[in-house]
């Protein structure tokens, strides 16, 4: 069998499909990518028995067909050097050795029988469909990633919440400490429809899907989903369980409301952090009308800081605390020039959303107070 293809495709196909593998794999097949030439196509597939991840690769020539096995590190390693170039693979089937020809020179090395390869048992009877644009998932999964939690007692909290209503969809996470929801009211179902991505496929997708308006097909049921997105399909398990009422938790009615320039209250959060408390990361927010002042202590080493900040500002006069982590998370993960914080007194949670928000979204992030003594 013998195939030529270009090396930076290639390459670059590689790189995204090697975030599939682990470190360490019960099968040491699953330590490689499977490669199946046909119909002047390559198809590569990563997996880690539960995500896989697979590619296709237009190949400007092909002689046979075949399947075969390569050690990940060893094709990553042959071809993430070699400038923009054909290569040509020859592959012996009989005694699975490998040569790759490029310009001045060859690599020669053993591959696997492809047979013992695990593939997906991909049952999507009674399947939904959904399809939304690739820059919309993408942010959408960007903004939410951050919220989700590392739990073992409750795994329905380690993935993101894909609420699908006769109404709209609802992305959502949560750690019980911050909570994102980002809501968009183009996409809707006859039936309602929910699922929770597991983090790495979450992260698969963040880190390959293209800020544009190509779409981005997903097909899933209550076990597994399909997402496709122009030449690559992730396959995954999905995390099984009753997701909490997230809506319940946010409050309807915060009516003391803080503006100001996002920015600006990041980089205060991030010079006045340094002087917290590392245990417990407080940052305090003593709020009147037309400013703010943002302070951190660390009452065992004595230091501590504060800033003025100008915003806007209508409500009570009030003192609260956040962790001055989440609140770099969150902001972190918003575009808009200006944000409004909602507060309703020092015990209640706060909600933070864009004063602009992307159209036909409703982006809110929420926070829960930390207990700060006068």
């Amino acid at each position: 069998m013998r195939f030529t293809l270009s090396s930076s495709v290639l390459n670059s196909r590689l790189q995204t499909l090697s975030k599939v593998i682990n470190s360490k794999n019960p099968l040491q097949i699953l330590d490689c990518f499977l490669f199946e030439c046909q119909d002047g196509e390559l198809r590569v597939t990563a997996s880690d028995n539960e995500n896989t991840m697979k590619t296709t690769i237009h190949l400007d020539y092909q002689e046979g067909e075949g399947r075969f096995a390569i050690p990940n590190r060893t094709i990553l390693d042959a071809v993430k050097e070699l400038p923009e170039q054909p290569l040509t693979f020859n592959i012996d089937t009989n005694n699975y050795m490998v040569t790759i020809c490029y310009q001045n020179g060859e690599y020669n090395f053993a591959c696997q029988n492809a047979d013992e390869y695990p593939l997906p048992v991909n049952n999507l009877d009674g399947q939904t469909v959904l399809t939304m644009k690739s820059a919309i998932l993408s942010d959408s999964i960007s903004r939410a990633i951050f919220a989700t939690d590392n739990n073992e007692v409750r795994p329905v909290m380690n993935g993101i919440y894909f609420d699908l209503t006769t109404e709209n969809l609802s992305i959502v996470a949560t750690d019980g400490h911050k909570l994102v929801r980002n809501i968009n009211f183009e996409l809707r179902n006859d039936v309602p429809a929910s699922f929770i991505l597991p983090k790495k496929p979450a992260t698969l997708l963040r880190n390959s899907l293209a800020k544009d308006d190509s779409e981005v097909t997903i097909c899933f049921t209550s076990r597994n989903a399909q997402i496709t997105f122009g030449d690559t399909t992730i396959v995954c398990i999905l995390i099984e369980g009753r997701y909490p009422n997230y809506n319940s938790v946010i409050p309807t009615d915060n009516p003391n409301i803080l503006t100001l320039d996002r920015r600006t209250l990041l980089s205060a959060i991030k010079r006045v952090l340094p002087f917290a408390s590392a245990s417990s990361q407080l940052i305090r927010f003593n709020i009147e009308i037309g400013k703010v002042e943002v302070s951190s202590e660390d009452i065992d080493f004595s230091t501590s800081a504060k800033e003025t900040l100008i915003c806007d500002y209508g409500g009570q006069k009030m003192s609260i605390g956040f962790r001055g982590d989440s609140l770099i998370e969150i902001l972190n993960s918003l575009d808009s020039e200006e944000v409004s914080i909602k507060l309703a007194d020092p015990s209640r949670a706060g909600v933070i959303v864009p004063v602009t928000q992307p159209e036909n979204q409703e982006i809110l992030m929420l926070v829960m107070p930390m207990l700060i003594s006068d």
